[in-house]
C-alpha cells in the first residue's frame, strides 16, 4: 500500500525572515492586472452591444421567442394569394394577443426533401424547419392552412397545455386509430410524459393540427416520420397513415404522445365529412378545420369564406 508523501520544501526556501517588498509588489501587479482585465472585458461587452455579431441576427439564434410558435405551410402553387392573406391575417391577430410567434413556410421550400411523395408531406420538415429557426421556443403548434382560430381569446396554455387542463383531456386506453385499433394509448400518462398532442376524425389521426413540445423527442419524432421508407411506401394518406403507422407500432412515441377530443383543437366544418364523434364544430369553439380544402386544386377553399367572415367580425368587436 502506497502513502501520500508530505509536499516537499523547495531547495530554494528562504528559512529566514521573509522581505516584506514582495508580497507588496505582487499585490500592486495583481491590481494592475486585475483593472487591465476588467478594462478589457468591459470594452468587449460595449462592443458586443454597439457591434453585434452577424450570427444575432440570423433566425436560428432567436433568444426571447414567445412559448409558442405556430407552424402554418402554405402551398402557394395551389392556394391563390387572397386566400393566404386571409389566414396570414387570422393566424397574426391570434399570436399577437398571446404574444406568440408565427413561422409561415412555402410548400415549394421542401420540394426536394420531399422527392417523388405528396407534397403534404411538406409539413414535417417544415416543423423542423421552425424548431431550427425558434430553438428556445416551447412548443410548436401545425396548423393546416385549411384551417380558422375562430376563437382568438383561449392561449394555448390555458386551452390545452396547463397540467390540469391536459390531464383532464387526455384520453386514456383508447384505440389510437379509430374505430377499433388493438393498440390504444397508454392509461397512466401524465402531463410531464406528453411531448405529442394531437387527435383523430372517424378513420385517422389528424395531424393537420398538432402540437410538439420542443426537445429531443420531437427531434427523434420528425425524423421517424420522415423516414424515407414512409415516403415512399405511398401511403394513401401520406403522412396521416404514416402518422397512423408509427403510433401503432412504435411504443417509444405512442408513450410520449396525448390523443385529446377532436372539437378542442381540430373541430371539422358541418360540411366536412369524417369528423369524429361529437367532432364537428360549435359555436365557441378553438379551431375550426375544412379538410375537404386538403385536396382541392382550385385556389380558394370556398367552405372557409363564410366562417371568415364571421371571425372577421368577432376581431372588429375587440
Amino acid at each position: 500500500m502506497q502513502f501520500a508523501l508530505p509536499p516537499r520544501r523547495s531547495p530554494h526556501a528562504v528559512t529566514g525572515a521573509r522581505s516584506t517588498r514582495m508580497p507588496m509588489y505582487r499585490r500592486k501587479q495583481l491590481k494592475t492586472v486585475a483593472l487591465i482585465s476588467f478594462a478589457i472585458i468591459s470594452i468587449l461587452f460595449l462592443l458586443s452591444h454597439l457591434y453585434p455579431s452577424s450570427s444575432t441576427s440570423t433566425p436560428s439564434t432567436h433568444a426571447d421567442t414567445a412559448g409558442v410558435v405556430i407552424v402554418t405551410v402554405l402551398d402557394r402553387k395551389q392556394l391563390s394569394e387572397g386566400y393566404i392573406k386571409k389566414i396570414i391575417a387570422n393566424r397574426e391577430h391570434y399570436t399577437k394577443a398571446h404574444g406568440y410567434t408565427n413561422f409561415f413556410a412555402s410548400t415549394s421550400d421542401y420540394e426536394e426533401a420531399i422527392g417523388d411523395a405528396q407534397r403534404s408531406w411538406a409539413t414535417v420538415p417544415a416543423v423542423r424547419n421552425a424548431m431550427a429557426t425558434y430553438p428556445r421556443a416551447k412548443y410548436f403548434f401545425h396548423l393546416s392552412p385549411h384551417a380558422l382560430i375562430m376563437d382568438p381569446t383561449k392561449s394555448l396554455e390555458s386551452h390545452l397545455l396547463d397540467k390540469s387542463r391536459i390531464e383532464t383531456l387526455m384520453l386514456k386506453d383508447y384505440p389510437v386509430v379509430p374505430p377499433d385499433s388493438i393498440i390504444k394509448t397508454f392509461p397512466y400518462l401524465k402531463e410531464k410524459d406528453i411531448d405529442l398532442i394531437t387527435t383523430q376524425d372517424i378513420e385517422d389521426l389528424t395531424p393537420g393540427s398538432f402540437v410538439l413540445r420542443n426537445g429531443d423527442f420531437a427531434r427523434f419524432f420528425l425524423d421517424i416520420w420522415f423516414d424515407p421508407l414512409f415516403r415512399s411506401y405511398n401511403f394513401a394518406k401520406a403522412e396521416v397513415h404514416g402518422l397512423d403507422h408509427i403510433l401503432q407500432w412504435h411504443p417509444t412515441v405512442l408513450a410520449r404522445t396525448a390523443l385529446v377530443p377532436q372539437r378542442v383543437i381540430n373541430a371539422y366544418s358541418k360540411d366536412s365529412p369524417g369528423a369524429a364523434v361529437n367532432g364537428t364544430y360549435q359555436e365557441g369553439d378553438f379551431i375550426l378545420r375544412f379538410p375537404r380544402c386538403d385536396s382541392t386544386e382550385t385556389g380558394d377553399c370556398a367552405e372557409a369564406e363564410a366562417y371568415y367572415k364571421v371571425w372577421l367580425k368577432k376581431t372588429q368587436k375587440d
